[in-house]
């Protein structure tokens, strides 16, 4: 089957590498010349380094490259069994690239877009045949990362969503089925790693560094919620956040916060700029953080119990299966459990009596604990 990639930044290029390497002939087109030969010489290189490492041979090197064809015009995507759209996320730009790519594949193409935030519903409804359109949400990078998400809108063919998983499946990735809801799965449980971090800051309970220690020592987290959006681009991650909160009706569970919205006016979007919440300047020092146990676990404890709040409530609102929800959150963002398994192991009504004291403390909704967790621990049941 020939894929074809529209979008030549680091995403586009990604799939199309993860899509030549399972040995298909792809098209990765993009407007912009130079970020295409921006993307042949990054995978040129990313070559060379697996062929060092004696990942594959230098042959195996030569044909995944030649695979690939680098192409300004979407017109070189007829013939597609499937086109992947990695633009821009604007909503305009995307329904109006599918109206233009539905005119030139066949009627049996699949058209997928790798939305991280988009209703795929609102995508699909700007072409003739929407039944085959799917959301098919990778993570940076691309090639690294195991985990794909597979939206269905409600107009997607119970067909288009088998072929475009059974596909994904075979290039070797994890997949999870996702409702057409926003953030799907991984971005709309992960709000409260960020936002419940940036609150217990605006609190003055911890400085940014004491936060992430906490989270990274005490949790196991691979990096702390500053760090992490330090390296996504505060820029990125705020604009996520106000999208997810205007999506949801602006639920408080989801409230930006004004630390991160001056962070991004100020252009100090993190790594990329040289300075986010911590200074990236040759030299600099990074803080040390407070490592009181008491204060650590305290953040830790109160950051998770959100997050399993989070992960329990796309349950209950068939966002996904419990199995989906803790995979996706290994997989895809590398959590060090799965958070409904974790929510077993602290206990049910533990996490429960922590989020009614805060809930009652605060006065605040964002606190409400999920119905499904409150009837699971009436009834004595855990997950799994």
């Amino acid at each position: 089957m020939k894929i074809s990639v529209l979008g030549a930044g680091s995403m586009g290029s990604g799939i199309a590498q993860v899509a030549s390497q399972s040995g298909h002939e792809v098209v990765l087109a993009d407007t912009n010349q130079e970020a295409l030969d921006k993307a042949k010489a990054k995978l040129a290189k990313v070559m060379a380094r697996l062929v060092e490492k004696g990942k594959f041979g230098q042959d195996v090197s030569d044909a995944i490259q030649n695979r690939i064809t680098y192409s300004t015009s979407m017109n070189d995507f007829t013939g597609s069994g499937m086109v992947i759209e990695a633009i821009i996320e604007n909503l305009e730009i995307k329904q109006k690239v599918f109206k233009t790519i539905e005119g030139i594949v066949d009627e049996n193409c699949i058209l997928a877009t790798n939305t991280s935030s988009l209703s795929v519903a609102s995508i699909a409804a700007a072409v003739e045949k929407s039944d085959r359109v799917i959301g098919i949400h990778f993570f940076n990078p691309a090639p690294l990362m195991p985990l794909v998400e597979i939206i269905p809108a409600v107009q997607t063919a119970d067909s288009t969503s088998k072929i475009a998983r059974d596909l994904i499946d075979s290039w070797k990735k994890v997949t999870v089925l996702a409702k057409d809801t926003p953030g799907f799965i991984v971005n709309r449980v992960a709000r409260p790693f960020y936002g419940e971090a940036l609150k217990i800051y605006e609190e003055g309970v911890a400085d940014f560094a004491t936060i992430d220690w906490a989270m990274t020592e005490l949790g196991g987290f691979r990096m702390g919620p500053f760090t992490l959006m330090d390296y996504i681009g505060n820029d990125i991650n705020y604009t996520v956040t106000e999208t997810v909160f205007a999506a949801f009706y602006y639920d408080p569970r989801y409230k930006p916060s004004f630390t991160q919205k001056r962070h991004s006016e100020a252009g100090w979007y993190g790594r990329k700029s040289g300075r986010g919440y911590y200074s990236y300047a040759e030299g600099t020092e990074l803080p040390k953080p407070n490592t009181d146990k008491i204060v650590g676990e305290e953040i830790l404890n109160r950051i998770l119990v959100m997050l399993i709040n989070e992960a329990v409530d796309a349950v209950f609102l068939n966002i996904a299966s419990p199995e989906d929800v803790d995979l996706a959150m290994t997989k895809g963002v590398n959590y060090p459990k799965g958070l409904l398994s974790w929510a077993n192991e602290i206990g049910l009504e533990k996490v429960l009596n922590q989020l009614d004291e805060l809930h009652q403390e605060y006065g605040e909704d964002r606190y409400r604990p999920s119905v499904l967790l409150r009837r699971m621990v009436r009834e004595g049941k855990t997950f799994f």
